[in-house]
This record gives C-alpha cells, sequence and structure tokens, in this order.
C-alpha cells in the first residue's frame, strides 16, 4: 500500500506555490521550477490519468534535496563552484515520476551533506518550521522544512550520519531511513560513498514507506544497491531496548521526561522494554568523523575543494572544508584499524540487542537556537549524531518518528533495527504515532489558504481532495480572512468541493478548542456516505450571507464569484 489516493494534480500545484508565496521560506529551496512549467506537467498527467493510465502518486508533490539529480535544474550540492546540469534524474526521482509525482524544486542543504545542522550553506541557514529562531536540522534542511511547512507532501533527503533523521525530529516529520543499498543512489552527489542512504521526509508513515518501496531495488548502475530479504516479524510479545540512564542524562530540558513517555506507550501496548548499555553504539558513533571513515568524504569532493580554496570563506563553507580536507590525512593502516575496530563494536551490539526487535532512543539530543550553532558549530552539531551516526557504520535501518512535544516544540524518537526490519520498525512506530482523527475543510483552512498554516501546526498531514453527499449548501460569511459557511439542508443541496486532513489526537484537540464563533466542528457526510469531523457554522450568522453554492466551493467561488463582485 502507498499511502497515496491518487487526485488532481493541477490544482494542487496552484495551491502549492501560493504556500510557497505565504509562508516566504526562500532560504528552503536552492532552485524552484517555474509554475507555470509545472502546471503544463500537472495537465498533462492529469489527461493521461484521465485516459485511463496508471498513475499511483498522481496529485502527490515533491521536493528533492540539492544533492540529487533532477532533469532541467542544477544539482549544486549547496557548493555554487560545484553547480552542474544533469541530464537525466536520479533514480529515485526518475521511479517517482514515473509514477505520477511532481516535483517543484530543489532544496538547501548543509554543503556536501557534511552536518546535522542545516546552516552551512551559501544559500542561507534554513530556519526550523516552528521556530525560526532554531535550526532545521541538517543536511537535509531544506526538505524537512517544505514538507512541514505544507507545502508538498515528502520530500527525498540524503542520510549517512543522521541527515534524514535529525531534521524529521526537529520538524515534527516522519524521517525514513531504509536499509543501506535499499534505494540506488544512482544520481546522488555522495558524503560517504559506501555509507549514503536515500531518505523520505513525510507527515505519514503510510506514505513515507510506500514511497520508499515506490523507489527500491537495484538499477543495474549503483554496484552498492542490493535487494534485502525483509527480517522476519518478531514474536507476538516484541522486545525493544533503550539506554541506560546515564546515556540519557544530558539530554535538552523535558525529553528525557518525554523519551521516557514514549517507552512508556510501547509497554502500555505490550511490547517489553528493555534497558541495555548503549556504549559500543555510541563508540561506533564516533568513528565517523573521528576515526579514518572521514577519507570517504575526500574521496568524494576533495579534490574540488582542493582546486577552489579561494573560495572557502566564501561560497565554500569553512567548516565544512575543514572536515573534508582533514580526511586527506588518514592512512591506509588506520583505515584498516578502524574497519577492524567498528567489525568488534558491531558484533558488540549485535550481542546487546539480540532478542531485541529495535532500539529505542531519542532521534537527537537538543534542538539548539542558530545563536548556539554559530557559537560552537563542530561541537553543537557533533552532540546532535550522538544517536544516528552509528546506523549506516553498522549496517542498520532506522525510522524516526513524532513523539509530542517539549515546550511547544516537536520531540520525536528512532527506532534502530537490523538491515532489512525496515518493517517491523514501521508495526513498532505505529505504537508509538497518536491515533489520527480525519477533519473536513472547505474554505480558509484549504491547502494555500490563509489559515491552512494552523493545522500544519497542529500535525495535520492532507488526505485527498474530498466532496460532500450532494446536500449542502454554502454561504460568504464577512469575516477576517474570509471564509465560507456550510450548512446541510433537507432539499435542493449540492456537492460541495474541500479536502480531508488527517491530525493527531492531541492537535486535533488543541486545534478544535481553538475555533471561533460562529464556525463549528460538526458531521459532514462525504460522497461516498461516510461521516467525518468537519467544518460547519453555526445558522445565525447565514442571516443576510451571499449564498455561493454555484460555485461548487470556495476556490471557485474565489476565481470566479469574489472576482466578478
Amino acid at each position: 500500500m502507498i499511502g497515496w489516493t491518487p487526485c488532481a494534480a493541477a490544482p494542487r500545484v496552484a495551491d502549492a506555490y501560493a504556500r510557497i508565496a505565504a509562508v516566504d521560506r526562500p532560504e528552503a529551496w536552492i532552485a524552484l521550477r517555474p509554475q507555470a512549467e509545472v502546471r503544463a506537467e500537472a495537465e498533462a498527467l492529469d489527461a493521461r490519468r484521465a485516459a485511463g493510465e496508471a498513475l499511483p502518486l498522481a496529485g502527490l508533490l515533491v521536493a528533492v534535496k540539492g544533492n540529487i539529480d533532477v532533469a532541467g535544474l542544477p544539482t549544486t550540492a549547496a557548493a555554487p563552484t560545484f553547480a552542474y546540469a544533469p541530464e537525466r534524474d536520479a533514480t529515485c526521482v526518475a521511479r517517482l515520476r514515473a509514477a505520477g509525482a511532481i516535483v517543484l524544486g530543489v532544496t538547501n542543504l548543509d554543503q556536501f551533506a557534511t552536518g546535522l545542522v542545516g546552516t552551512r550553506s551559501p544559500y542561507g541557514a534554513v530556519r526550523n518550521a516552528w521556530d525560526p529562531t532554531r535550526i532545521s536540522g541538517g543536511s537535509s534542511s531544506g526538505s524537512a522544512v517544505v514538507v512541514a511547512l505544507g507545502i508538498v507532501d515528502a520530500a527525498l533527503g540524503t542520510d549517512t550520519a543522521g541527515s534524514g533523521r535529525v531534521p524529521a525530529a526537529l520538524n515534527g516529520l516522519v524521517g525514513l531511513k531504509p536499509t543501506r543499498g535499499t534505494i540506488p543512489t544512482t544520481g546522488v552527489v555522495p558524503a560517504c560513498r559506501s555509507l549514503d542512504c536515500v531518505t523520505v521526509l513525510a507527515r505519514d508513515l503510510t506514505l513515507g514507506r510506500g514511497l520508499v518501496e515506490t523507489m527500491s531495488e537495484p538499477d543495474g548502475l549503483d554496484p552498492l544497491a542490493r535487494a534485502v530479504p525483509p527480517a522476519p516479524a518478531p514474536s507476538a510479545h516484541a522486545r525493544v531496548a533503550i539506554p541506560t540512564p546515564e546515556h540519557l542524562a544530558d539530554l535538552a530540558p523535558g525529553w528525557a521526561g518525554a523519551f521516557a513517555a514514549a517507552a512508556a506507550r510501547l509497554g502500555a501496548a505490550g511490547v517489553e522494554v528493555v534497558e541495555v548499555d548503549v556504549t559500543p553504539l555510541l563508540a561506533a558513533a564516533r568513528l565517523l568523523y573521528e576515526g579514518a571513515f572521514v577519507a570517504e568524504r575526500h574521496a568524494a569532493v576533495g579534490a574540488h575543494l582542493e582546486a577552489h580554496r579561494d573560495a572557502i570563506g566564501g561560497d565554500l563553507d569553512p567548516t565544512v572544508a575543514g572536515i573534508v580536507l582533514a580526511g586527506a590525512e588518514p592512512s591506509a593502516a588506520q583505515w584498516a584499524a578502524d574497519a577492524e575496530r567498528l567489525q568488534r563494536l558491531g558484533l558488540e551490539v549485535r550481542t546487546l540487542l539480540d532478542g531485541c526487535a529495535a532500539l529505542l532512543t531519542p532521534t537527537t539530543t537538543a534542538h539548539p537556537t542558530l545563536a548556539e550553532v554559530a557559537a560552537d558549530p563542530v561541537g553543537v552539531n557533533s552532540r546532535l549524531g550522538r544517536f544516528t551516526n552509528a546506523a549506516n557504520l553498522l549496517d542498520l535501518c532506522a525510522l524516526a518518528v513524532p513523539a509530542g512535544s517539549v515546550d511547544g516544540l516537536p520531540f520525536g524518537v528512532m527506532l534502530t533495527g537490523a538491515a532489512g526490519a525496515d518493517r517491523v520498525l514501521d508495526d513498532l512506530a505505529r505504537l508509538l504515532l497518536e491515533p489520527g482523527v480525519a477533519l473536513f475543510v472547505v474554505g480558509a483552512h484549504l491547502s494555500g489558504q490563509p489559515l491552512n498554516r494552523q493545522l500544519v501546526e497542529a500535525g495535520g498531514t492532507l488526505v485527498a481532495a474530498r466532496r460532500t453527499a450532494a446536500s449542502y449548501r454554502l454561504f460568504a460569511l464577512d469575516t477576517v480572512p474570509p471564509k465560507p459557511g456550510l450548512v446541510r439542508v433537507a432539499h435542493d443541496g449540492a456537492v460541495i468541493e474541500g479536502e480531508v486532513w488527517r491530525l493527531p489526537a492531541a492537535g486535533f484537540g488543541r486545534f478544535v478548542a481553538e475555533v471561533p464563533a460562529p464556525m463549528a466542528i460538526g458531521t459532514v457526510e462525504l460522497d461516498d456516505g461516510v461521516g467525518v469531523p468537519g467544518f460547519v457554522v453555526e445558522p445565525w450568522v447565514l442571516e443576510g450571507a451571499a449564498e455561493i453554492t454555484a460555485h461548487g466551493g470556495w476556490r471557485a467561488y474565489l476565481a470566479d464569484g469574489m472576482a466578478s463582485a
């Protein structure tokens, strides 16, 4: 199951570009496709679907990290000196497009995918979607933010040290780092070629996993791509490991409590939660930057940095350059010694997790401000990767999921498992995720409309464009911002266009509590006969209101009726 209902693409494209203008976060993008070009592609896809072509991702909007090739857009890896024009899409992008997905643009990142902060880019520091004074997390910074802000449905990132998981956690998203080699990296600028993974950032786990599987299987071009047999499902009484308290002692204020609550949710669902000493895992994590494996970063882009030393401090980030250029120093003997040490640490990790379906940890350790990173760029970055750095070194899969909030900001946890255990992690993650509540909207909360951000901030995920049963009328209300009022009638009703969103239970409760009169939440019958919570209006406010039912929906009224009023 992909987790996506095919729908008309052209209206969603228009809404996305309106949303881009409304949120005003230009630093999240390196290059956007012209709206007219994307609209033409969407209309062509809609025509193909109308003609009967199977396009399972029709209407899905995606963004792509700027180190992944998208034909027609520059691949920069956030380094203008490195930019080139790819002749074809990366394999992962091509597979999504073949299924009907539309790429809006390429997103900003920590330069050469080296960093977990999202600030190491000449295109600007990417601000967090929830709090612009804080970091977005990196290196897949722009990809995370444009999903969290509701511009696209999902985005591609890459992950070597945690680059697809840390920004997911700090922006309230799901971040899927599949088993290494599952998705070919053909067309991806390498950070550490033998460790890199293409990742998915999304607001919904089922959709995220569906996109991973759409992109999976070897392509005959990437020698490291592989088909990994799925790990067997755990027994009815799964066991999950968590770190012993000393490894959680210096988390950000409130985070240890939030993590304990997440572990308790697993326990309440029947999972056996056991403490383990994760010292060997943390030792392996340190090898990624402190050992000889940093030589792979030099092998990837060191020659470019050597040839453009005059740009360091300008277009080339000095912190990134220092890390990459230091990769020329380790000897072959040190590489061999570190490889042997990693093998021994891997054995220790497998032993301590024996009998466990997964390891549960906080995804990262804190949510720094932009100022804190500027004051200590290397130290802060290093702390952020404590629990993420080891996964690819040890050939583990990992999944970051939201787990509530602390002081109004997202808190996330991560499940890490053996190669091939991706679906096992999904099943465990669903025990952590809050159940969703559907909400039907018809007006100012639609995608791209002024109040849509309230749904996004409440953790909402767009499910699909839907219509009511033919028993409703729509009125234009005199409110700020303008809103419609939806009422059910016994006779002479019509079908009204809208959208179904899904919100976590806690987010739904907060959202409903803030709905101002005369708006209210009631049950709305959709065209398939199913009733869902949705916006209705108190009847008294309709006196003197203009009826706009004939337009069939709020967007059509804005485009036709309001324009000619």
